[in-house]
């Protein structure tokens, strides 16, 4: 879809002209160099820059302690006492690791882009949420009225095992919102859908004996062979009832140990798999699926034991194509002069613990490119790209928000 920066009133590009890419390129450049690493702990850094922010604009702020540094941050813009807008993020940022041509947490300007470890993914979308709803704070001087509030919401821990999210959840918000915007890296591609993940690992335990009469013991490494085998024809079959929008689960074996030598039968094996999961899949049943399989197979018994539990789940969710926080925000990017698209995401996100948990519509858009430019050195954002973010962002809510 083309945008030609049309059909805006005179309230809207009102709001809109106070928006400046300089202003979301150094907060962006400001939450950089406050690194949060994940693993490690340490999201408060970048968490007292946003709050400090959010303070400054005039937004109500409060952050919980979800663990020792690692504050969860709720911004709100006040407004009417009717649905409001999120819009949701993280603090956490993937290791640097190597392969950077300059420091990681020194944000570098070039050819118009922010370097630096977390411009994508996503400071970037951070920045840009929250001068967003500076703008919008101007919206009574030119007669729009938001008929909702709008808030921000930044959890820790999404890069890992979600303990922010889901300790947001658990918590409530105190206002219903007609919607959710998760400001992920989406090339600002509207994405409506997005799979879900979870953490499968399996146990297998057998009996050691040595390798000159391996029918003396039971090989856990032999057992977990047939599980793999197991796991392949279900991936199998589930690509061939693909979804038009997010494919099909998937299942993928990450890592495999087991064994005690090379000359004894191996006592024990270990698998870690990823199950990428489609909405209003649950993770739990899958891992019951599982076990029946194996034990149909018979591959846990005579002296063998397996143990299959989930130890991470993230679902995933799916937003009608004509659901108006979808047409909306596709609106919004378009008249802003930005060309959109609407599409699914093979990647999961937090916003399905708000869609699940909450029951509010989600949608995920934001600036930079989740497999282009995001988990890599030399991470960057197109400084162009997080100021049509804002705009998106403000227009979505003057329009959701009436």
């Amino acid at each position: 879809m083309k945008g030609d920066a049309v059909s805006l009133t005179e309230a809207e590009a009102g709001v809109l002209s106070h928006i400046n890419a300089d202003t979301i390129a150094m907060l962006t450049a400001s939450l950089v160099e406050a690194s949060s690493e994940n693993p490690g702990g340490t999201e408060g850094a970048a968490v007292d820059v946003l709050q400090k922010a959010c303070r400054s604009a005039g937004f109500t702020v409060s952050t919980h302690d979800v663990a020792s540094e690692r504050p969860n941050l709720v911004a709100t813009l006040p407004a009417g006492d009717g649905p409001g807008l999120m819009v949701l993020g993280h603090s956490d940022v993937v290791p640097a690791g190597p392969g950077w041509t300059s420091d990681p947490y020194r944000p570098r300007f070039a050819d118009g882009r922010i370097y630096g470890r977390g411009t994508t993914d996503m400071k970037g979308g951070l920045a840009a949420a929250v001068i967003a709803m500076q703008a919008l704070s101007h919206a009574s001087a030119y007669g729009a009225e938001l008929s909702g509030p709008v808030q921000l919401v930044c959890t820790v821990d999404e890069e890992e095992h979600g303990i922010g999210v889901r300790d947001f959840v658990t918590r409530r918000p105190e206002h219903s919102f007609a919607g959710c915007i998760v400001a992920e890296p989406t090339d600002l591609t509207v994405v409506r859908g997005c799979r879900g993940a979870s953490y499968i690992e399996i146990d297998i335990t057998g009996r050691a004996a040595h390798s000159g009469r391996p029918a003396d013991g039971r090989n856990a490494i032999e057992a977990a062979a047939s599980i793999v085998d197991l796991i392949r024809f279900d991936h199998q079959q589930l690509a061939m009832d693909a979804d038009d929008l997010l494919g099909s689960g998937t299942w993928n074996v990450g890592t495999i140990e087991g064994g005690q030598g090379i000359s004894v039968v191996a006592p024990t094996c270990h698998l870690g798999i990823d199950r990428r999961l489609m909405p209003e899949e649950d993770p739990h049943a899958i891992a019951e699926r599982l076990r029946a399989a194996i034990r149909e197979s018979a591959i846990d018994t005579d002296g063998v034991t397996v143990d299959v539990r989930v130890t991470m789940e993230m679902p995933g969710f799916a937003t009608a194509a004509d659901h108006p926080l979808v047409t909306t925000t596709v609106s919004a990017v378009t008249d802003g002069g930005r060309a959109t698209s609407v599409g699914g995401w093979s990647a999961a996100c937090d916003g399905g613990f708000v869609h699940r948990d909450l029951g509010i519509p989600a949608i995920v858009f934001g600036p930079g490119d989740i497999h282009a430019e995001a988990h890599q050195p030399d991470e960057s954002v197109l400084i162009a790209d997080l100021e049509s973010a804002a705009r998106a962002y403000a227009l979505t809510a003057l329009r959701l928000l009436r």
